[in-house]
C-alpha cells in the first residue's frame, strides 16, 4: 500500500493553547486558504439562489416574460452547478485539514512522549496519555475541518446583509447587527461549558487509567480474588464520569438548542418584516420570496458559527492536554553533547552512593534483602531516573557523557518484561543490529524483502539458547516470523521474561545490567540460564541483581547491599560465611522450594 509521507512538524509554539492552535493552522495555511475559498464560493452560490428566484418571479412570472424566466432559470442552474462543484472541493480540503491537523498533533504529542521517556508516566497517569491519543488529537483537528464553512458563513452573511440593506434598510440592519449580538450572547454558555468539559475530560482520563491497570493486572487480580474490589472502583469512577457528563449535557443542550433557536428567531423576524413591507407595497412579490429564501439560508451561517464555538472549546481543551504531554521534561537532555570520551569497554563502574564497584569484564551479582535497593543501584549504573548521577565509568562521570553514548554502551534490562506487537524477530533484534554488527547481515537480506540475513538469525538463536527460550519458538506457528500479540499476552510470564533476556543479550552492550532476570522461571530453567549466561557474556561487564543461589554461584563477584550500602564483596562461597548474606540466600532457597 502506498503511504503519504507526513511532513516534518518542526518546533511547535507551546506557550499557550491559542498559540499552539495558530501554529498548527500556519503549518497548513495553503490548504486552509484553499478550503476557505471553496467554502466562500459554496455558500455564496447558495446565498444567491434566493436572489435569482426573486428575479425570476419579478422579471419572468409576474410580467409573463418567458425569455426572462428562462434567463433566470439558467442562472439558477449555473448556481446549482457551482454549488455542487465547490461543495466537493470544500469537503475535500475540510477532511484534508482535519486529518493533517489531527495527525500532526498526534506526531507532536508522540515526540513529546518519546522525549519525556519515563518521566511522562511519573508526571501523568498512563490512561491520561492514552486518552490524548484516542480522543484529543481528533478533537483538535475538528476545528480545522469547519474553518472552510466558517469563512463562507462570514462572507455570505455579509453579502446577504448588504443585499437586504439595499432593498430594505430595516431588514438589512436587523441581519447585520442582530446576528452578531445573538451570537455574542453565547458567551454566557461558553465559559461554563468549557469548565465542565475540562472536568469531565479529567474524570474520563482517570477512568481510562483505571481500566488499563485492571486489564493489565487481570491475571494477578484473579489469583488473589480481587476482581470485585477493582470492579467496585471502576463502577465508582464510571459514576463520577457519568455525573460530569450530566453536568456537561445541560450546557451542551443549551448550545445545541441555540443552533435552532437563533436562526429560528431570524426567520420569524425577517419574514414578518418582509411580509409587512410587501403588503404596504414597499417591496415586490419577488423580493418577498427572496427575503424568505434569505432567512432560510441564514440558518446555515448562524449554525456554522455556533458549531465553530463548540468545536473551538473542544479543540482548546484538547490542545491543553496535548501541551501537557509536550511540557513534561525528560530526566536527561538528549541534545546535550558529552564533555568526555567514552571509556574502554572493560573499565570499572563505581557507584559512590552505595560504595559498589563493578569490575570490568566480570559477571557481578548484586544481593539485597530489599529488591528496591538493588533496583535503584541498577538504575544509577545505567543513568536512569532524574537528578545528577555520581556514578563513574573508568573514572568518568556518566553525567559527563552524552545520554546517547550511555544508552549505547550501558543497557539496563528492567524486571518487568515488556514485549510489543510485531514480528518476533524484529521485537528481539530492534536496534541491536546496529549495536552488534548484525547490521551487515540485515543489509545483505535487504534484497530478500528486508528480511534479516542468516547471520542475524544465528545471533537470535544464540541469544534464545542462552535464555533457554527455544521452547517459545515451538509454541509459535511461524517461529521467528510469528507475530507477538499485544504485550506478549499469548506467552506466559516466564516466557516473556526469557524473551526479554534474549532481547537484552542481543544488544551485545559492553555493560549489561539485568534486574531479576530469572524471577519467573523454574529452578531447572534457571540453572541452565545461569550457566549459559556466564559463558555468553564471558569477558564483558555484566551486572545481575538477584538472590538466586544458582545465579550467584556463577558470578565472578557478589556485592551484598544492606540499607542501600555495599557492606561485603566476594564470591558466593566466600559470602556464605556472612550471616546477613546467608539469611537472604537461604530464604530464597526456601521460597523456591
Amino acid at each position: 500500500m502506498q503511504t503519504i509521507p507526513f511532513p516534518d512538524p518542526g518546533r511547535p509554539d507551546t506557550r499557550s493553547t491559542t498559540r499552539f492552535m495558530l501554529w498548527v493552522a500556519r503549518k497548513q495555511w495553503r490548504t486552509q486558504l484553499l478550503g476557505m475559498f471553496a467554502g466562500m464560493a459554496w455558500m455564496l452560490a447558495i446565498a444567491l439562489v434566493p436572489a435569482a428566484v426573486g428575479k425570476g418571479v419579478d422579471d419572468g412570472i409576474v410580467p409573463g416574460d418567458l425569455g426572462g424566466l428562462l434567463r433566470w432559470a439558467l442562472v439558477l442552474i449555473g448556481l446549482g452547478a457551482t454549488c455542487a462543484a465547490t461543495a466537493a472541493i470544500r469537503h475535500y480540503f475540510a477532511v484534508y485539514n482535519w486529518l493533517f491537523a489531527s495527525y500532526r498533533g498526534a506526531q507532536l504529542t508522540a515526540q513529546g512522549a518519546e522525549r519525556a521517556g519515563p518521566a511522562l508516566t511519573r508526571t501523568m497517569p498512563s490512561g491520561e496519555v492514552v486518552a490524548v491519543f484516542a480522543n484529543d488529537v481528533m478533537r483538535l483537528g475538528g476545528l480545522y475541518d469547519v474553518m472552510g464553512r466558517f469563512s463562507g458563513a462570514v462572507v455570505s452573511y455579509a453579502v446577504v446583509g448588504a443585499i437586504l440593506l439595499a432593498a430594505s434598510p430595516a431588514l438589512g440592519w436587523l441581519v447585520l447587527l442582530g446576528g452578531p449580538v445573538m451570537l455574542a450572547s453565547l458567551s454566557l454558555i461558553v465559559r461554563p461549558l468549557q469548565r465542565r468539559q475540562a472536568r469531565q475530560r479529567e474524570e474520563a482520563g482517570r477512568l481510562t487509567t483505571l481500566g488499563a491497570d485492571t486489564v493489565a493486572g487481570l491475571r494477578v487480580l484473579r489469583g488473589i480474588g480481587g476482581e470485585q474490589t477493582f470492579l467496585r472502583r471502576y463502577e465508582e469512577q464510571s459514576a463520577r464520569v457519568r455525573e460530569r457528563g450530566f453536568q456537561v449535557a445541560g450546557i451542551q443542550a443549551a448550545l445545541d438548542s441555540a443552533e435552532v433557536l437563533i436562526p429560528g428567531i431570524f426567520v420569524v423576524l425577517v419574514t414578518w418584516l418582509g411580509a409587512r413591507e410587501a403588503v404596504a407595497g414597499q417591496i415586490t412579490a419577488g423580493q418577498l420570496v427572496a427575503f424568505y429564501g434569505y432567512t432560510a439560508f441564514l440558518t446555515m451561517p448562524l449554525q456554522t458559527a455556533i458549531e465553530v464555538v463548540d468545536r473551538g472549546i473542544r479543540a482548546q481543551i484538547a490542545a491543553g492536554k496535548m501541551l501537557r504531554v509536550m511540557a513534561v521534561q525528560p530526566d536527561h537532555d538528549a541534545s546535550r553533547t558529552g564533555t568526555a570520551a567514552v571509556p574502554a569497554d572493560d573499565a570499572d563502574l563505581v557507584d559512590p552512593l552505595s560504595g559498589t564497584v563493578v569490575r570490568g569484564g566480570l559477571l557481578t551479582a548484586i544481593v539485597s534483602a530489599r529488591p528496591e535497593d538493588s533496583a535503584s543501584l541498577a538504575d544509577r549504573l545505567g543513568r536512569h531516573g532524574p537528578g545528577p548521577h555520581q556514578t563513574t565509568w573508568g573514572g568518568t562521570r556518566l553525567d559527563d557523557l552524552s545520554i546517547a553514548d550511555v544508552r549505547r554502551h550501558i543497557v539496563v534490562s528492567e524486571p518487568d518484561p515488556r514485549l510489543f506487537t510485531g514480528v518476533l524477530r524484529e521485537q528481539l533484534l530492534g536496534d541491536s543490529a546496529r549495536r552488534s554488527g548484525v547490521a551487515t547481515d540485515r543489509d545483505e537480506g535487504a534484497s530478500n524483502g528486508g528480511r534479516p540475513g542468516a547471520g542475524a538469525d544465528c545471533e537470535v538463536m544464540a541469544a534464545l539458547t542462552t535464555a533457554s527460550a527455544l521452547d517459545v519458538l515451538d509454541a509459535v506457528a511461524d517461529g521467528l516470523d510469528g507475530t507477538v500479540e499485544e504485550r506478549g499476552r499469548s506467552y506466559s510470564g516466564g516466557q516473556r521474561q526469557r524473551l526479554a533476556l534474549a532481547r537484552a543479550l542481543l544488544t551485545d552492550a559492553p555493560v549489561l545490567v539485568l534486574v531479576e532476570p530469572t524471577s519467573a522461571v523454574d529452578t531447572h530453567t534457571e540453572a541452565r540460564i545461569a550457566e549459559r549466561l556466564a559463558e555468553h557474556r564471558r569477558g564483558r561487564t555484566t551486572v545481575v541483581t538477584t538472590v538466586s543461589p544458582l545465579l550467584l554461584g556463577q558470578a565472578d563477584e557478589v556485592v551484598l547491599l544492606e540499607d542501600g550500602l555495599a557492606i561485603a564483596t566476594g564470591t558466593h562461597r566466600e559470602l556464605l560465611a556472612h550471616p546477613a548474606y546467608r539469611q537472604i540466600v537461604n530464604r530464597a532457597e526456601e521460597d523456591d522450594q
